[in-house]
């Protein structure tokens, strides 16, 4: 399978929990941007035959922050360059609130068929406690709009254990995300970063969070109330119905191959990682100088290959697959890392299957610490 990411690293106001590669949108030259980050894409695209590209996401920053007509060279650009396969999924990550019915027209013109935003909470006062800038107002708008253009497949992101937020507070969320019925939900625990604001709150002792024990409380509703829902869980923190799963991210947890374009993307291909300048100008130098803006770039060993098969593979409801690991890199799932297996199934946290390994309901609570002993 083909995928490719593309990062459009502007926004509006900056999250106080946000730690991906983006800056203020004010001042910035964002024409010239679009046009260079179309370049790299030229560039690559030169130097190789490509595949039928099988998904291709679009993330940020705020990609929605973008005119009509910058959505409209990029998106005419990712058309003209890429062989797109004809059931192809083409997500765009947007802003409640960003989501004009002109916006997205140009999308839906130019091939996008899925949408997914940042709704993070369907609380006013806790929107604003954690940076947003958008209303629940907004979010209901948002949607309404893009059922109006015809897309029908659109994701909500939500965040628990915020500050300040109760699990009655939660379920209020789910319960209102829920009415939606919408076809995909994310939902993710917050995790302080560094370098973002809670980080620097936590640090003065100015951060109040709910605790761990509510933390698992509201991933418990999480779980159940998405079952309940028919939104089947396939990944820690992604719910669907069937057939609605992310297309993308399924490649990302299958550690299969990706081309990322853009400042700061990564990007995967034969046997190499790699990551593009982060800040703007060190992106966009190379790029004016016909060079390609690799910030580096390393080639994997096998035992990191598949170091990573399980720690992105066992973020996926069915595990991994023995018999896959096998014809991917010659070796027994069992016996390749069987200390590690042997340590995770004693402590509940995994369960070996004829077929293959996944984890248990109890450890997609604690997933980061059954990944770790996997390295």
């Amino acid at each position: 399978m083909t995928a490719i990411y593309i990062h459009i690293p502007f926004c509006e106001h900056i999250c106080y929990y946000c730690d991906f590669n983006k800056v203020f949108l004010e001042g910035q030259p964002v024409d010239k941007y679009v046009d260079l980050l179309i370049k790299e894409m030229e560039m690559v695209t030169e130097k190789q035959v490509m595949k039928p590209v099988e998904t291709i996401f679009v993330g940020g920053g705020t990609p929605t922050t973008l005119t009509e007509a910058q959505l409209t060279r990029l998106c005419s650009a990712v058309q003209r360059l890429f062989p797109i396969a004809k059931e192809a999924e083409f997500s765009f990550e947007a802003n409640p609130g960003d989501l004009s019915v002109s916006k997205l027209q140009v999308m839906k013109d130019h091939g996008v068929n899925r949408l997914s935003m940042g709704v993070q909470s369907f609380n006013n006062e806790l929107l604003k406690k954690i940076g947003r800038i958008h209303t629940v107002d907004d979010v209901y708008q948002s949607v309404n709009n893009a059922k109006q253009v015809g897309f029908e497949n659109v994701s909500i992101d939500l965040i628990f254990s915020l500050p300040g937020q109760t699990e009655a507070d939660f379920e209020d969320t789910l319960t209102k995300a829920l009415n939606l019925d919408l076809p995909h939900y994310s939902a993710y625990s917050l995790i302080i970063e560094p370098k973002t604001i809670f980080y620097n709150l936590m640090q003065k002792g100015k951060l109040l969070l709910p605790g761990e024990d509510a933390e698992a409380n509201m991933y418990e509703m999480l779980m159940s109330t998405m079952e309940k829902h028919g939104r089947r869980q396939y990944e820690i923190s992604n719910f669907a119905k069937p057939g609605f799963e992310s297309r993308h991210n399924i490649v990302y947890w299958s550690n299969e191959h990706y081309f990322g374009f853009g400042a700061g993307a990564h990007g995967y291909v034969g046997e190499t990682r790699y990551a593009n300048y982060g800040p703007l100008k060190k992106y966009m130098q190379p790029l004016e100088k016909n060079e390609l803006p690799i910030f580096q770039q390393k080639e994997l060993t096998l035992k990191e290959k598949m170091e990573e098969e399980m720690f992105l593979g066992l973020r996926k409801v069915v595990g991994v697959d023995k018999a896959q690991f096998q014809a991917k890199f010659g070796q027994p799932l069992d016996t390749t890392f069987a200390r590690a297996i042997e340590k995770t199934i004693e402590k509940g946290w995994l369960e070996s299957m004829q077929g293959s390994i996944r984890l248990t309901r109890r450890g997609r609570f604690l997933g980061n610490n059954v990944f770790q002993e996997f390295l």
